[in-house]
């Protein structure tokens, strides 16, 4: 039996329930300090996500309840827990939006919840939160997370509702999976409605404007950084995911038997292999890397002590030295130490003349200083003295 505490008003409700999303990290995540989440002066959790358009909105983030029937092991809410427990209507997450939304501080919503009673029942609350902000003329960027085993029309509903979905795949694969969750089919409750959503928003103007985003919980079980990727890089090519999100497994959340609560790495390993994730998916997908170049160690993991460019560099010293004036944007993107700025910054200087040197390219820096060990320049003409060429002269 799962205690619900009564007589909570709407804002302690929403402390409440702001504070428990944290474990859901499907809908932003900065790799800059101005994409970090952030909280609000009443202590809500406010988080920026990136538009289509390129312009940045900040999302109020919350569960609709913290009630769950899932019995998912890392998970600090599963059923059998016993934290303070809560809910909020629909119709109480609306108007606190609004009230938020009215004051200029989100401009967006992200809305899970744990699973109350059924995946349809609790996706009808999720769903009619958005019907009520589209009812009442709200346009905005509206995230809903698709609970686990939801049935296609309410998988749909949600689609016809948001900007963004997510389904969090949790694990790379069935065996994995089945070491951290039960109760729950990972290919029917999981891949089904990922495989949905990819359908729905593939084609055709309707629903081709709805981004997708799915999480691992990276840890929980014993899979390794290989799998992750390779699973990740299947979601992107194959089912057309917008993001992809990591969330390393906090040790002493989940039950005794998970494989993370044995394993040896402690917790500072586990947030710098969410790092070193999280930088190769940005290899893939913005500087062109596929899954297959990504360099792993021999037991499938990602180096803790170098960054995946820089050990991939290390592992190919005949592509180096890269042509600074004649590279294309994929080479330079390569460079240890150079990133899209400044990439493009190369590309838009050489278009007005030849770059000669470092300091061609501004300020002296660590990075570029790096980066100038892997790049090539012209090389400079000797000039003899003024004296030898008077000499010549005559």
């Amino acid at each position: 039996m799962i205690a619900v505490r009564r007589g909570m008003d709407v804002a302690e409700k929403l402390a409440v329930l702001s504070r428990d999303s944290r474990y859901d990290l499907a809908c932003a995540c900065g790799t800059r300090d101005e994409e970090h989440r952030r909280r609000s002066n009443d202590g809500r959790w406010i988080y920026p996500v990136v538009l289509p358009s390129g312009q940045k909105t900040y999302l109020l983030k919350t569960l609709m309840s913290n009630v769950c029937v899932n019995q998912c092991k890392y998970c600090p809410l599963r059923a059998g827990c016993d934290p303070q427990r809560c809910s909020l209507s629909p119709e109480e997450l609306a108007e606190v939006f609004f009230d938020y939304h009215r004051t200029g501080l989100v401009s967006g919503l992200f809305v899970s919840s744990g699973v109350i009673g059924s995946p349809d029942a609790t996706m009808e609350r999720i769903n009619r939160t958005a019907m009520i902000l589209r009812q009442r003329q709200f346009t905005g960027f509206i995230h809903l997370k698709v609970i686990p085993g939801a049935s296609d029309a309410a998988v749909a509903e949600a689609v016809s509702l948001a900007s963004a979905v997510s389904v969090n795949i949790e694990a790379p694969g069935e065996r994995h999976f089945d070491k951290i969750c039960t109760g729950k089919n990972y290919l029917d409750d999981v891949i089904r409605p990922i495989k949905l959503v990819s359908r729905l928003t593939a084609y055709g103007e309707r629903f081709g404007r709805v981004k997708q985003t799915t999480q691992f919980v990276v840890g929980a079980s014993d899979e390794t950084d290989r799998q992750i990727v390779d699973y990740s890089w299947g979601l992107y090519k194959r089912l057309g995911l917008q993001r992809v999100y990591f969330s390393a497994y906090q040790r002493g959340l989940g039950e005794a038997d998970l494989p993370g609560e044995r394993a040896a790495t402690d917790g500072g390993d586990m947030l710098t292999r969410e790092h070193r994730l999280y930088q190769v998916d940005w290899l893939i997908r913005r500087y062109g890397f596929a899954a297959q170049e990504i360099p792993f160690e021999d037991s499938g993991h990602l180096s803790l002590g170098v960054d995946p460019k820089q050990t991939w560099a290390d592992r190919h010293p005949e592509f180096f030295p890269v042509d600074v004036n004649r590279a294309d944007k994929l080479q330079l993107l390569r460079v240890p130490g150079l990133g899209e700025i400044m990439v493009e910054k190369i590309l838009k200087l050489r278009r007005a003349k030849t770059i000669r040197r470092l300091t061609d390219l501004g300020k002296s820096t660590t990075r570029l200083t790096h980066a100038a060990t892997y790049l090539k320049f012209p090389t400079a003409r000797y000039m003899p003295p003024a004296k030898e060429i008077q000499a010549a002269l005559w």
